[in-house]
């Protein structure tokens, strides 16, 4: 197994005691950790959008999110979708 990549504010001890809790969580708690973390970003990803475009809707909000992290041809395709074609 490789070593974890670094993390670059902490000390060399501190980083190892962190890496150990995060061995020592049970496995459902830490897939559950990391949608949480996901979902986060997702939202905070949106919010960005929001702030970038004042007045587009929600749907608009989550075309333009899907078309950044999925591509625009998923996202033309999902207002394909959406439109009924």
């Amino acid at each position: 197994m490789s070593k974890p990549a670094a993390i670059l504010d902490t000390t060399p001890e501190a980083e190892a005691v962190l890496i150990q809790l995060i061995r020592d969580k049970p496995p459902t708690r830490r897939v559950e950790e990391a949608v949480l973390a996901s979902n986060r970003v997702a939202e905070q990803c949106k919010n960005a959008i929001r702030r970038l475009n004042s007045g587009i809707s929600e749907d608009e909000v989550r075309l333009r999110f899907i078309e950044l992290n999925y591509g625009p041809e998923i996202a033309n395709n999902v207002r394909a979708y959406l439109a009924g074609e």
